[in-house]
C-alpha cells in the first residue's frame, strides 16, 4: 500500500536525520503538536526537542529503526518498530535499544 510506504519513508528519514545531525529535516517532519513521553515519564514538546539538538549536547554516533509495523487508521498512521541508538547527551555516553510507538498524521499532503 502506498500510504504505508511514504510513513516507512518520512520514519527512516527521521532515523537518518538523527545520524546526520540534520535539524532542517527533523524541524520539517515534526508537527507542531508533536511530543515525546521520555523513559523516565516526563514529556517534552517540539521545540524542547529542537532545542536539545541545536544545542550540541546531544550527538548521534549510531541509530538504526527496524522491525517496523504500521497500522494506517484514516489519515493517521500508527507506526512501531526498534529504534538503537548510541552517542552522547550532556556528555553522558547512552547506548540503547528500545521498541517504540509513533503517530504519523498525513496533514498538508505530507506525513507528519
Amino acid at each position: 500500500m502506498e500510504a504505508i510506504r511514504e510513513v516507512l519513508a518520512v520514519e527512516r528519514a527521521w532515523v537518518q536525520a538523527h545520524r546526520d545531525l540534520d535539524l532542517a529535516v527533523i524541524d520539517d517532519i515534526l508537527a507542531e503538536d508533536y511530543f515525546q513521553i521520555q523513559s523516565g515519564g516526563t514529556i517534552i514538546g517540539r521545540e524542547e526537542l529542537l532545542s536539545s539538538y541545536a544545542s550540541g549536547r546531544r550527538r548521534w554516533m549510531f541509530a538504526h529503526g527496524d522491525e517496523y509495523e504500521v497500522r494506517l487508521l484514516g489519515e493517521t498512521a500508527v507506526l512501531t518498530g526498534r529504534w538503537t541508538g548510541q552517542g552522547t547527551n550532556h556528555g553522558k555516553a547512552f547506548h540503547y535499544q528500545a521498541r517504540f510507538m509513533a503517530v504519523y498524521v498525513y496533514r498538508d499532503g505530507r506525513w507528519q
